[in-house]
This record gives structure tokens, sequence and C-alpha cells, in this order.
């Protein structure tokens, strides 16, 4: 049984009962990150402060939204931007902070790449990084949907209708989506569940799984260098901060996020009250319209990679149609970034400036989902879509590629490109009608989704880069 005594604060009666100094100790104060670390270390920070500022902004948005396909558009566009008291900037605030929040999510996410930080007992840091992504992606597109606009409507087309492709329960489950054989009320009233309850809960849990990740391996830095922690720790309370290789969480590391912070909010809010209509689509203005199909549909920025990935396939191959191929290579490049842990096979953790082949492969991957997001707002007309098809194609390339880089078994490498070369080939005579879906084109696709899944499991494990 615990001891009391008479508190002499209120604080003081707290901590007897909740241990808020220990707590306190555990979490920041004495909770120690290296110091040799640069400013996109703040990203998390950035992040937290984003997501705080989106549930804000929306609860007071929820006041005046009508989850209600007759009402929504005018709840949003009329009530809300025109007859509430800055209603206007809570709108703002909040689609600003949708569309920013993947561009630090992005950052955060190649800084974990670069420095490979997600080796060396850091996977689950990895791992529940990457269900933030996910989830974040389906609390964006959820609320892409509220405004019951054109591009919201045909985006719920679109997207629920991909569910239509898994196999044996696909059309189910787009019925059980949708909550109706077509988008409409139901569709519209669940994804609003979705999005103001199931999702932010789902990610406040995952956010609170990645700080708890930390707590063991601790952050990375940007040698990769092993520290003793403890031993650091030591030192710097023993006044040797000079010597030390670690700071406070509390109040020294947060001072310079803060600093980075303060940064980023001039950005945002130079975003929220001059340029808000980067993250809005002109033609969401318009009330959804079933009967009248948009000329191009396409999603919001931070999906344009995928989404130019599903659409990249143009032409069958064999059985398959080049809507079945784009799903597939579309479920691969949304799950493949969880093993990106397992792909790469060198032990190193060092930044990819210091890792040779691994540099390249990085700035290969970081070119070629820009051009997937380019190209993935353009209309797949023309040469347009055989460039689709390249970058597409690319992208799976690189991560059939990486397990041979990073254990530098260059055979395997030359066998890789060579095929990404011939299905490059085999697509632009597609492309030019010069070649039909003969067993040339099927085989190469073959042997291209057999090394992209038989690679990490067939190349061992290499060690440290020398």
């Amino acid at each position: 049984m615990a001891h009391f005594t008479k508190a002499n604060s209120v604080y003081e009666w707290l901590d007897q009962r909740l241990a808020l100094d220990k707590l306190w100790k555990v979490l920041a104060a004495e909770y120690w990150i290296p110091k040799n670390i640069n400013f996109l270390w703040a990203m998390g920070v950035v992040l937290m402060t984003m997501f705080t500022i989106l549930l804000i902004s929306g609860i007071f948005l929820l006041m005046y939204y009508k989850p209600d396909t007759k009402l929504a558009f005018d709840s949003v566009n009329y009530t809300i931007m025109q007859e509430v008291w800055f209603g206007w900037l809570w709108r703002h605030m909040h689609a600003v902070a949708a569309s920013v929040v993947f561009l630090v999510i992005y950052i955060h996410m190649f800084t974990g790449i670069y420095y490979a930080s997600y080796k060396r007992g850091r996977e689950m840091i990895w791992i529940s990084g990457m269900l933030l992504f996910v989830t974040f992606s389906a609390e964006a597109f959820s609320g892409y949907m509220l405004p019951w606009g054109q591009m919201s409507y045909w985006a719920a087309q679109v997207i629920t209708n991909l569910f239509g492709g898994i196999p044996f329960i696909g059309d189910d489950l787009v019925v059980w989506i949708r909550g109706n054989f077509y988008v409409s009320d139901p569709t519209l009233t669940r994804f609003f569940m979705l999005h103001v309850l199931l999702m932010p809960l789902i990610i406040m849990a995952i956010i609170g799984l990645h700080f708890y990740t930390l707590r063991i391996p601790h952050v990375n830095n940007q040698d990769g260098e092993e520290i003793d922690f403890d031993a650091e720790a030591e030192k710097y309370k023993a006044g040797l901060k000079k010597e030390s290789k670690v700071i406070p969480f509390w109040p020294v590391f947060l001072s310079k996020d803060f600093f980075v912070l303060g940064v980023f909010m001039i950005f945002y809010f130079y975003l929220v009250f001059y340029h808000y209509d980067f993250a809005m689509d002109p033609i969401n203005f318009d009330p959804a319209n079933p009967m009248k199909t948009p000329p191009h549909i396409y999603p919001e920025w931070y999906f344009l990679w995928s989404y130019e990935v599903l659409r990249g396939f143009f032409f069958n191959v064999g059985p398959l149609s080049a809507m079945d191929m784009g799903l597939i290579a579309f479920g691969i490049a949304n799950v493949i970034f969880f093993f990106l842990p397992w792909f790469d096979k060198n032990d190193e953790v060092a930044p990819a400036s210091r890792r040779g082949g691994f540099k390249v492969w990085f700035w290969l991957l970081v070119i070629d989902m820009i051009v997937l997001t380019i190209w993935g707002k353009l209309p797949p007309t023309g040469f347009n879509a055989y460039i689709g098809y390249v970058a597409a194609v690319g992208f799976l390339a690189l991560w059939a590629a990486l397990p041979a880089v990073t254990a530098r078994k260059t055979g395997l490498l030359w066998f890789v490109i060579l095929v990404t070369l011939a299905l490059y080939v085999a697509g632009y005579m597609e492309y030019t009608k010069a070649l039909g879906n003969g067993f040339l084109i099927v085989s190469l696709f073959v042997i291209f989704y057999l090394l992209f899944f038989l690679n990490p499991v067939m190349v061992r494990n290499r060690g440290g880069a020398r």
C-alpha cells in the first residue's frame, strides 16, 4: 500500500496518486535522443501538430456539416463557407492540413529510408509508421467524399469499384462498402462515420503504438552510429553535456523541433490564407451528379503515384486483362513498403550517400514516384499511356531489384534490368500495335513477377557494406 502524506499543492496531491513526476521522466525529461540529427527528425512533431489541427478544425466543421446527399454540398459550400462566422477559415485550415499532412508523411517516410531507420531492431517503428500512412490514407479518402461534389462522387465510384477485383467476394464486398448497389446516401453516411469516429480512433491508437516502438531501439541518427544510451545519459546527467552523444527529449530536443515547427507553420498559414485552393479540385465545387461523368477522374495529389500504377497497364497479357494487372500492381504498391526491412539485405545502418548501389536505388525510386505523380493527373491517352506504363513497371522493377542491389548480387541485378528493358520494348510494341498478346510478352511478365516475389527469399544477407 502506498504511503500518502498531506499534500501542499494540487500537483503534489495528484503526484502521490498518479506518479506524475515519474511519468514525466520516462516520457520526456529522461527520454534520450541522439545529438547527431538534423531538422528532418522534427517531422514527427510537425505531423502531430497537423493531426491536432485536423481534429480541432474537424470538430468545428462537424457542428454544421449534414451527412445527407441532399444537404451535404450546401452545408459545406454555403452554410460553412458563407453563413458561419470564420467558417471559411476552419474549412481552409482543415483542407490544407489534410493535404499538407501527406507532404510531411512522405518526407518522414523517405527520411527513414534514406538513413536506413528501419533496421537493427527498428522494424516495428517502420511497420507502425506504415500503418499510420495507410490509416491516414483511409481517413483522407473518406473525408474527400464528404463535400459531395462531382469529384467526391466519382472518386468514390472508382475506388469502391476496385474492391470488385478481389476474387470470389469482390462484388459482395463492393455492395457492403457502399451500403447499396451504387454510390448513394448510405455510402455517404458510412464514410462519414469512418471519417469522424472510427479512423481517428484507430490513428490515435497507432500513434501511441508508434511512440511506444521507439522506446527500446531508440531513435536513429545521421551516421547510423550504435549508441549506448544508458552510458551517454549518465554523462549528460553528470554535467558532461558536450561529451555526451545524447540530449533529453524535453526541453532540448523539443526546442529544436519547435523551431522547425514555427518555420513550417509560416508555410502552412501562407497556404491557408493565400493558396487554400491548391488542395481543392475545381470540379468538386459542382454538386455530385451521377448522370454526368467528369471528362477526367483522378484522386488527390498524394494518391496519384499509386493511381498511376493502377492504370499504367494498358494492354491485356494472355488471360490477364489490363485491369487485372493494374489491380495486382496496385495491391503490391500499397503494401510493398511494409516489407522494406526484409527486401534490404544489407545489415549496415548508414545514410544512402554511403551505401553505393542503394544510393542510386533510392534516388531512382524518388524520381519514379515523382513521374508517377505527375502522369497520374494527366489523361492516359497517346504517349502518356506508355510513359505511365514505363513508370509503373519501373516502380515494381526497383523493388524487385532491391534485394540484389543491397546483397551486391550483380548477376541477378543484371537479369532484373534485362527483363525490365524487355518489358519496356514489349510495351512499346503493344503501344504501336506491332505485337499481339503473344507467348513472349506472357513469359516476360511471368519472369518479372517471379523475380518480384522470389528475390527477397533467394537472396541472402550480405552483411555490412564496405
